[in-house]
């Protein structure tokens, strides 16, 4: 494939940041996505709702069906799905976005911290994998996509922010499982990270404009369209990183994607220099 054109997406918490940036990459090949996200209203503090994005992807060439999803909610979840299948057609790729981060030490890292990451980034991704599989089944050439990191259990990734770590690692965890569990069936499942930091509403709100020294979500946007776009049978259970899936593709020039001309952007979590 070198298209996504007519394929239709199911992303998590795409009204923004790098859900939003993959929705449009998708839309300018004229797929259709599910803007599946919280927001309804505007956001002082992270701009950007289901409505703005849904107008940015069919500005952009694709089609939108924007659902307010708290993907925590497992009826909802279930719901929304089946309301997706039947107004596209069905379900050919699933990109599990939607995130939670708090990086606190353990001992500052409130119940209500800890479970809010538990229950997005775990097992929002595990529902929305769930309720996806019957539709991805039937789809042709279907694919999941985890943001997610590699995992590594050197010590320093979990010294200072314990349960941030374990809840993306589970995540990763649960790609390598679903993979395995649906090689058979030919949907590819795979994990995408960033090598730099990435400027999001999300990172500059937890960071003070750490954004400034990454690059822009549109390099994982790329990155995720040369995944999404192999043939699901001979790729899955892979742990990306997307300068490495750019460079894999011919890329050679990552200057467009900085934040701030003529910067080194700084290493991501869980990234080795």
């Amino acid at each position: 494939m070198s298209s996504l054109a007519g394929k239709t997406l199911f992303i998590t918490g795409a009204s923004r940041g790098i859900g939003q940036a993959i929705a449009l990459r998708a839309a300018r090949d004229g797929a259709n996505v599910v803007v599946a996200a919280k927001t309804a209203e505007p956001d002082p503090r992270l701009p950007g709702t289901i409505y703005t994005a849904a107008a940015a992807i069919e500005a952009a060439g694709g089609r939108a069906l924007p659902l307010v999803l708290d993907v925590r909610d497992e009826v909802a979840v279930r719901a929304a799905v089946e309301q997706a299948a039947a107004h596209f057609g069905g379900i050919d790729i699933l990109v599990n976005n939607a995130s939670a981060i708090n990086l606190s030490k353990a001992a500052d890292t409130s119940a209500k911290r800890y479970d809010l990451m538990m229950d997005i980034n775990v097992r929002g991704t595990f529902m929305c994998s769930q309720a996806c599989i019957p539709y991805l089944e039937k789809a042709t050439n279907p694919h999941i996509l985890v943001l997610s990191p590699p995992i590594s259990l050197d010590a320093k990734w979990f010294a200072h922010h314990a349960a941030y770590t374990t809840s993306k690692y589970a995540m990763s965890m649960l790609a390598l499982g679903l993979a395995a569990e649906l090689r058979g069936q030919g949907v590819a499942v795979n994990a995408l990270w960033p090598r730099t930091l990435i400027a999001t509403a999300a990172l500059n709100a937890v960071g003070s404009h750490l954004g400034t020294m990454g690059r822009t979500p549109e390099i994982m946007a790329d990155a995720a369209w040369h995944i999404l776009t192999q043939d699901s049978r001979q790729v899955s259970g892979q742990f990306f990183v997307d300068e490495t899936v750019l460079r894999e593709a011919g890329v050679t020039d990552f200057a467009p994607y900085l934040v701030t001309p003529g910067s080194e952007p700084m290493l991501d979590l869980y990234i080795e220099a």
